[in-house]
């Protein structure tokens, strides 16, 4: 596939945008207000994806619901990442037959990764026959135009090229969330992990303009939401393929400069671009959160040669301490992969060393999980699932015991928070949840506005989440 960066035209954003008035018009002679319902597995990009989703829903003159029985129209947007999230997704859409079944006219969208995953749509077409329509990342744009064309005719539509992916501006967005927003820089990635299976079903790096990520930025911000995360698969190699010389440091700081009281947050970051210029700016900015997430995947530099990760555990230490040397109440979260292909128990041990040398404030930990097309996926493993899975109980215990000492360290200390979510507290009382800016999450007893910034007193810890009080209360 080229890496080629495209841009949609105008005039074909405009002609989907002509289709959902067409199919306003068509739902608006049903008997009842026609609903969609959109469910989503998978990462943070997959959820801004389904914003979008909805988007394009709500112009065509749907609403909304959580119920699958209700829906006229159900939308599966799916994860590949891993073999387990894949499977609970066929589950899911396998269970979609009864929903099919009691409504024959309702209509079931299959779209995402997995349904650009080699070999997963003739899967799809074989084994789950009441699936109307399926497509990959690169086609979501063109969602109205798939769907009238399946309403048209009898016939199913798959739509599943294969390509390095093109930008679309432009397309209409609907958020849930009342206080965070996702925000997308860019789509794909060019690292090629032996393990992943993202550039397969993403396509290539390609960055938006900087002047529409702004714009998009201002909307978010207008519309009250305070908390927003940059998007890309590797936020780091943000503008390489763009004519003018901004990277992704530069992009933290227009953002940064926009007016309001907001916390600018961006996953994911690969270790390999992460430079002095990001830490410093990341330092130097009032509004991005002094938070990371940079996956190491293994402490071993064999077993990360044979990942392709482009880096070597000394090069992932320095580059640990050139970030907390310049923002020591820096938050740093990571992923790990247990059971890659010939991983030892040596070289387990390195990533164990690692853990303790490095103290993450949180791990995202995975048994290694063969993808279908991918290098690793032919490589020779001799270590059984039962001997991985001992490693990874180790991995969690170590990452566990650190996670709740480091949380402990806040007892007495006040931070400011931004409040985003009410439940009930184990004590059976309401509550209210809160994030530091590093991204921790406080229960805060009571009940208080949402999209609120607050400084609240730690009272208490576990090792996943702090307790805290406001200060003026």
């Amino acid at each position: 596939m080229s890496s080629q960066r495209t841009e949609i035209p105008a005039e074909e954003i405009r002609r989907q945008q002509t289709i959902c008035l067409r199919l306003r018009e068509r739902f608006a002679a049903m008997p009842h207000a026609p609903l969609a319902m959109v469910d989503t597995y998978g990462c943070q990009q997959n959820e801004a994806d389904s914003e979008r989703l909805r988007g394009m829903l709500a112009e065509m003159g749907f609403g909304f619901t959580e119920d699958e029985a209700e829906a006229d129209i159900v939308v599966v947007n799916t994860c590949a990442v891993r073999e387990h999230a894949e499977m609970r997704v066929l589950g899911n859409v396998g269970a979609l037959s009864h929903t099919k079944k009691a409504n024959r006219d309702q209509i079931i969208v299959v779209c995402g990764c997995m349904a650009q995953a080699p070999g997963m749509a003739e899967r799809i077409r074989r084994s789950y026959p009441y699936v109307d329509l399926v497509f990959g990342p690169q086609a979501m744009w063109r969602f109205p135009e798939l769907l009238e064309r399946r309403l048209a005719g009898r016939k199913r539509v798959f739509e599943v090229p294969d390509e390095p992916g093109s930008v679309a501006e432009g397309l209409p967005v609907c958020r849930k969330d009342g206080v965070k927003a996702w925000l997308s820089v860019m789509h794909g990635c060019n690292n090629f992990c032996t393990y992943c299976i993202v550039p397969y079903v993403r396509g290539r790096e390609r960055s938006r303009r900087p002047e529409e990520v702004l714009e998009e930025a201002r909307e978010i911000i207008a519309g009250g939401r305070r908390d927003i995360t940059l998007l890309g698969q590797n936020v780091n190699s943000y503008g390489k393929d763009l004519d003018d010389p901004v990277d992704f440091a530069d992009l933290l700081c227009m953002i940064n400069d926009l007016p309001g009281d907001f916390v600018v947050r961006f996953m994911t970051s690969h270790p390999k671009d992460a430079s002095e210029k990001l830490f410093r700016t990341m330092a130097e900015c009032e509004k991005v959160a002094r938070v990371i997430h940079l996956p190491f995947q293994a402490g071993n530099d064999r077993v990360l040669k044979a990942m392709n990760r482009g880096y070597t555990r000394d090069d992932y230490l320095k580059k640990v301490e050139l970030a907390r040397s310049l923002m020591p109440d820096l938050v740093l979260t990571s992923d790990i992969i247990v059971g890659f292909p010939g991983e030892t128990e040596e070289e387990f041990e390195d990533t164990l060393s690692l853990l303790e040398r490095v103290r993450f404030d949180a791990l995202f930990t995975f048994i290694y999980s063969p993808r279908p097309g991918t290098p690793a996926a032919r490589m020779d493993d001799p270590f059984t699932r039962e001997q991985k899975q001992a490693r990874f109980d180790r991995l969690l215990e170590t990452q566990n015991r650190i996670s709740a000492e480091k949380h402990r360290e806040y007892i007495g200390r006040t931070l400011r928070v931004l409040t985003d979510g009410t439940g009930t507290g184990r004590s059976g009382f309401p509550e209210t949840t809160a994030r530091t800016d590093g991204g921790r999450l406080v229960r805060i007893p009571g009940e208080l506005p949402l999209g609120v910034f607050l400084n609240v007193k730690i009272t208490d810890s576990t090792t996943w989440a702090l307790t805290g009080q406001p200060e003026d209360r």
